[in-house]
């Protein structure tokens, strides 16, 4: 049978591998452990500081704590998957030393405590600044003062070489030490009291207690006996150690609390984010209604201009023809007044990305329509088809066709081909714009247009082609010239008294 998957069967993550010397690990597991069973551990170690001290009663989860950081370590520095959760991050480091576990030896002549201080002495001769150090119950198995204090400088050596390490002790002059020193952080392994069982959890800034007392007396120890030995205990030692759970206790609230707080934020965040969204469209749909309104007005004002223009034309009176004039010009001065063009320019200029190949654009400076082509270069130019002629855009120039822009060219026909002229005379405009073409560009839009209005059986029409070098009005002119349906053109005003546009009257 295959071997399974080890990754898979520890639920496994590839830890992150760091180059800044620390151990990161979120929600670790003793690969070992029956994984239904096992109590995940949260520790870190190397960056707020290099010492970590754990203490707790007997059977707490302190040596098991110890041999997770070191087992996790040595299998993500074999490239194997650890059983941990993700953004767990692991240093590799040139030796991990362990002195875990009692062996002692009859034969050798070893006690306990020697048999621990030969793996020490071993430790301190091999260790370097980039080393693991992994020591359970350091400096038991003999005097308490003697031990602790021997403890405390085999730990200050180590600090001194910049290893790592981690160490479990029962001593309350370690503690005491940690807690005062730089470099030192005390963790502690939790104990539920009241069920006399460890939770095997790790909280990593408080001491913790050996709880002797509670679990005798849980257990039935005589209460004389108690509290005499009560009596023999330093009252300050209990009280600070009390004081220190109170704290933790009290911070564990508060990260819950602002837990709660950051779920709540983040939830009015989005509510938020959705009403701004919703707002946005609703102000988008009445850009496009007004837009579309007065795109309508503009319409409406220049087909009341042309039929003033065809009043005049035909008009012989003096005085009447002065009276239209004026009427012509009281119908400019709207359209600049009413600034539909200006607001109507607002809304011009396509994003790139909405840009596809066949789509139908707008084109305001020649008032028609096209279809695109191509893609936008990067210069943001597009090619369009418009009418016969292909010609070259600018992607901020255009309109979307749904912007409000009827999808109808100004100058197709419309439903039966036997109404075409009336067809015509219903959608071909008053006037054309080539400002901006040169002559080649211009001359194919310019005959497609008089095509249309000769169709439509307008009488004249006018050719804006701006004052400029005056390039444009000369090609045009040559074209009308030899065109067969003009009657006769001649030059008329464009702003600001300019002669930049031609107006043509058909036979």
């Amino acid at each position: 049978m295959p071997k399974p998957n080890t990754g898979i069967s520890i639920n496994g993550i590839e830890p992150i591998i760091n180059n800044e010397k620390y151990i990161d690990l979120i929600k670790a597991r003793h690969p070992l452990i029956d994984k239904t069973k096992v109590v995940p551990i949260n520790i870190n170690l190397g960056k707020n500081f290099s010492n970590l001290i754990i203490t707790g009663p007997n059977t707490g989860g302190k040596t098991v704590s110890l041999k997770t950081v070191g087992l996790l370590s040595a299998m993500a520095m074999s490239g194997l998957y650890i059983p941990a959760n993700e953004k767990s991050s692991i240093y590799v480091f040139d030796n991990i030393f362990a002195d875990i576990g009692d062996e002692q030896s009859i034969l050798e002549s070893l006690s306990t405590f020697s048999a621990h201080m030969v793996k020490i002495i071993n430790i301190i001769n091999s260790v370097t600044e980039n080393s693991l150090v992994l020591i359970d119950e350091i400096g038991s198995g003999t005097d308490p003062i003697e031990g602790a204090s021997l403890a405390i400088s085999i730990l200050d050596y180590l600090h001194k070489k910049q290893c790592l390490t981690l160490t479990t002790t029962h001593y309350t002059e370690i503690k005491n030490y940690a807690l005062v020193t730089n470099g030192y952080e005390n963790a502690s392994c939790e104990f539920d009291i009241e069920k006399l069982q460890p939770t095997y959890r790790l909280i990593i800034g408080v001491p913790g207690k050996s709880n002797a007392f509670a679990i005798s007396e849980k257990l039935g120890l005589n209460e004389s006996i108690l509290n005499n030995a009560k009596k023999m205990i330093d009252s300050t030692t209990v009280n600070v150690e009390d004081l220190l759970k109170n704290i933790y206790d009290d911070k564990l609230k508060i990260e819950q609390e602002k837990e709660k707080i950051l779920e709540q934020s983040n939830k009015i965040e989005e509510l938020k984010k959705t009403l701004e969204f919703d707002n946005s469209e609703l102000e988008q749909q009445k850009r496009e209604i007004i837009n579309k309104a007065k795109f309508e007005a503009k319409n409406i004002i220049l087909d009341a201009k042309e039929t003033a223009d065809n009043i005049i034309k035909q008009l012989d009176d003096t005085t009447s023809l002065k009276n239209a004039n004026e009427l012509r010009n009281e119908l400019n001065s709207k359209l600049k007044e009413n600034k539909i063009e200006e607001a109507y320019a607002k809304n011009i200029g396509i994003p790139k990305d909405d840009i596809t190949i066949g789509m139908s654009v707008h084109i305001p400076s020649l008032n028609q329509n096209g279809i695109v082509t191509s893609l936008p270069n990067k210069s943001n130019l597009v090619q369009l088809q418009v009418g016969n002629a292909k010609m070259n855009f600018n992607i901020d120039n255009l309109v979307k066709i749904d912007s409000g822009i009827s999808e109808k060219s100004n100058y197709t026909t419309i439903g039966n081909p036997k109404n075409s002229f009336i067809n015509k005379s219903l959608t071909v405009a008053s006037e054309i714009n080539v400002i901006g073409l040169n002559v080649d560009e211009a001359i194919p839009i310019i005959d497609k247009y008089l095509d249309d209005c000769y169709i439509a059986n307008i009488a004249t029409a006018r050719i804006v082609h701006g004052k400029g070098t005056g390039a444009l009005r000369k090609g045009i002119h040559a074209f009308l010239k030899t065109n067969s349906r003009i009657k006769s053109y001649r030059l008329g005003t464009f702003g600001e008294g300019e002669m930049g546009v031609t107006i043509v009257e058909f036979k």
